[in-house]
């Protein structure tokens, strides 16, 4: 299969794409420079620029791109960059497909989105069939995935992966917990109740190999681990894979202060099920925590 990745420079695009090149596949990775080399499309997504001639003999389109949602604090400006970069590539990706004939375009366009698109949940368990939650998460979520719409509307196989948290030690959520936990200062968000929707890195790159090659799923798909944990024992499992205490909670209203509007979402609970990758047949590799996190710090 002969696959466009958007964000391929980042943290789950290096992974994605070196995963599937190792699997066989050919990969070819949208840029935004303009000397692009051998492998490499240019595009200017803020423009809205990407050639079609130079999408057409792909197979498929993963999304990656969008600004990093924890990297600074969530000034009314950030916002707006954390939504303009999802909104203006998956846009651009959207109607460039849409533009080309069908039967010379990729087939499939993978969007990887967030699970935060069903707000806080609670201790209700949500899947695929649920209605969309609140909070700026929840929004940038729902406008990220209805850019979608120019390709899905012209023919174009669109799913839409609303995806945890992959666990690995050098991204993602896992990797700003390693200093305190080595520390020995690493514990607990809050109350610790909140359920989180995680994932293992070889498992979330499973799932966007299994979509992809599965003609037969289409819209919105769950990547989380079938096996929900709370916040508490998350921090308890995490703990003990690196063999230390536990012993510093981070009580809410320091989170407020250090994180300000992030501290809500920060402490949302999202016990998200997923659905419709269970009934495709889908097998998690790494369904338990503590498997895991073994293996996201030791590369197992």
């Amino acid at each position: 299969m002969r696959v466009v990745i958007s964000g391929a420079s980042g943290f789950l695009g290096q992974r994605l794409a070196q995963w599937l090149g190792e699997s066989g596949h050919q990969v070819t990775r949208l840029v935004r420079r303009r000397d692009a080399g051998a492998g490499e499309i240019p595009w200017d997504p803020a423009a809205g620029t990407l050639d079609p001639a130079a999408l057409a003999p792909h197979d498929a389109v993963v999304n990656l791109s969008g600004a990093h949602i924890g990297d600074h604090r969530w000034t009314e400006r950030y916002k707006r960059v954390l939504i303009a970069s999802r909104v203006d590539s998956t846009g651009t990706l959207a109607r460039t497909l849409a533009a080309l004939p069908a039967g010379g375009r990729p087939a499939t366009l993978v969007n990887v989105g967030g699970i935060n698109w069903y707000g806080d949940t609670g201790d209700t368990t949500v899947d695929e069939q649920s209605a969309a939650g609140t909070g700026f998460l929840a929004d940038l979520c729902k406008v990220w995935e209805a850019a979608t719409a120019p390709a899905e509307e012209a023919g174009v196989r669109v799913v839409r992966l609303r995806s945890g948290t992959p666990l690995h030690r050098e991204g993602g959520y896992l990797k700003p917990q390693m200093l305190p936990f080595r520390l020995g200062i690493g514990g607990k968000l809050g109350s610790g109740r909140q359920w989180m929707p995680w994932v293992s890195m070889v498992d979330w790159l499973l799932a966007v190999a299994f979509v992809l090659e599965r003609d037969d799923i289409a819209g919105p798909v769950n990547v989380v681990s079938p096996e929900p944990v709370r916040n508490s024992e998350f921090t308890k499992e995490l703990g003990a894979a690196l063999h230390r205490p536990v012993i510093m909670p981070l009580p809410t209203p320091a989170l407020r202060i250090a994180l300000g509007e992030m501290a809500p979402e920060t402490l949302a609970s999202v016990r998200a099920r997923p659905g419709v990758l269970l009934d495709a047949g889908f097998t998690f590799r790494q369904p338990a925590v503590r498997d895991a996190l073994e293996a996201a710090l030791h590369d197992r």
